[in-house]
């Protein structure tokens, strides 16, 4: 079998599966990236550039769009100068406008990965009544899924990676999407017996409890504003507790310096002044095996998001065995159930987020098997060993057909 990858960011959701297909069971795989030509586990990358894309007098709600097509036709025309490509199968991420024009190309099924639709309502867009979205946001939303729907009508099958996320798109397409996650390394996020007690080469006391929160960006969909005033009252309460805030001052998502006047989050919420420097350790963005040994040395973890995409940073933090406590949110409600491998509290609910944090800082091994717990809901539900396995079964089935 001959797979063909399309991800404007791989290896992204696709890099770890096709080192798989590749290495366990034989398969080829080809992947195209706008990302420079590089080596990625010996699979071979084809590099396009969009053609053409929006520009400021494009208008605001087809911006998305236009460059849905500048990608489309910038991977079309590379794949075009190769008469030899021949692939079964073609993956990619949906949204990232890749697969569109491949029809023209080549006669074999598309597989779309399915992570997000969207609603103005009822989802990540009014969730916060003090993050409150536009009009013309509203509008753009809606417009933004015309690239969707085209690879929904287009491609054989699709997958999302979580149940919540599948029910986001429209009921008439979901016959079409399987419920599958990415897959996490369990070899890789697993908690380790003996960590290093030192981050960002600041050394941490044996008798220092310790809290985490993990996000690419500090923003507000991520709820760091909330995680950063429940901490200043964890601080006042516990001064033998420290914060490890691992990602980046940046805005992933969403629209923060709207909001801020122009600043960070980060930038408000310390300029506002009450956070002691020495309480919060900012390390940065970490590579696996450190970001690991962090969640090992964790005696809570703190994941907050509104509802919308699930951060993988949540199930490596289960995968670690830690005692998470997640904001009461769909997806999260979907792998966490309070009390049992982990705990919950409302995403506005401050008094509960530190009510439940103080519980825990208290006498954490008393809440150890939440964290053991995790570990096996991972195990059982999410890991690669489970996970892959059922790509694989998704993809043979569909080039079957």
């Amino acid at each position: 079998m001959h797979v063909l990858f399309v991800h404007k960011n791989f290896p992204a959701q696709f890099g770890h599966v096709a080192q798989w297909l590749v290495k366990r069971h034989g398969w080829k795989a080809t992947y195209v990236s706008e990302l420079p030509n590089a080596d990625f586990g010996g699979l071979k990358r084809l590099h396009y550039k969009p053609l053409g894309g929006a520009r400021e007098e494009t208008h605001f709600c087809a911006r998305s769009f236009e460059n849905f097509v500048a990608h489309s036709q910038g991977v079309h025309e590379v794949l075009k100068r190769l008469p030899d490509l021949k692939p079964g199968l073609i993956v990619g991420h949906s949204g990232f406008g890749s697969t569109a024009f491949l029809p023209e190309l080549f006669d074999c099924p598309i597989i779309n990965y399915f992570e997000w639709f969207y609603h103005p309502h009822g989802t990540d867009m009014d969730f916060r009544p003090d993050f409150p979205s536009t009009e013309l946001a509203a509008l753009r939303a809606r417009a933004r899924n015309a690239m969707l729907l085209l690879d929904l009508n287009t491609c054989a099958a699709g997958y999302s990676p979580t149940q919540w996320q599948r029910s986001q798109f429209p009921s008439e397409y979901q016959h079409k999407i399987s419920t599958i996650f990415d897959g996490i390394d369990t070899a890789a996020w697993q908690r380790n017996p003996k960590p290093i007690r030192s981050v960002g080469g600041r050394g941490i006391p044996m008798d220092t409890r310790v809290v985490t929160y993990v996000s690419r960006g500090f923003e507000a969909m991520r709820g760091f504003d909330v995680f950063m005033r429940v901490a200043k009252r964890i601080a006042a309460e516990r001064r033998d507790t420290v914060f490890v805030v691992v990602g980046q001052d940046r805005v992933c998502y969403g629209n923060d310096p709207a909001h801020t006047g122009g600043m960070t989050l980060k930038e408000q919420i310390f300029a506002k002044g009450g956070v002691d420097p020495e309480r919060f350790i900012f390390p940065g963005l970490l590579p696996t095996p450190e970001l690991a040994n962090v969640l090992s040395v964790s005696d809570l973890h703190i994941y907050l998001t509104v509802p919308f995409v699930l951060s993988w940073s949540m199930l490596n933090a289960l995968s670690c065995g830690c005692t998470v406590l997640g904001s009461d949110t769909p997806p999260v409600r979907e792998v966490i159930t309070h009390g049992a491998n982990g705990l919950l509290a409302g995403f506005f609910d401050e008094d509960a987020l530190l009510r439940e944090s103080l519980r825990v800082l208290e006498s954490p091994a008393d809440f150890r098997h939440l964290g053991e717990r995790a570990r096996a809901t991972i195990a059982e539900r999410y890991s690669t060993e489970v996970c892959l396995p059922q790509l694989e079964s998704l993809f043979r089935r569909i080039a079957g057909k």
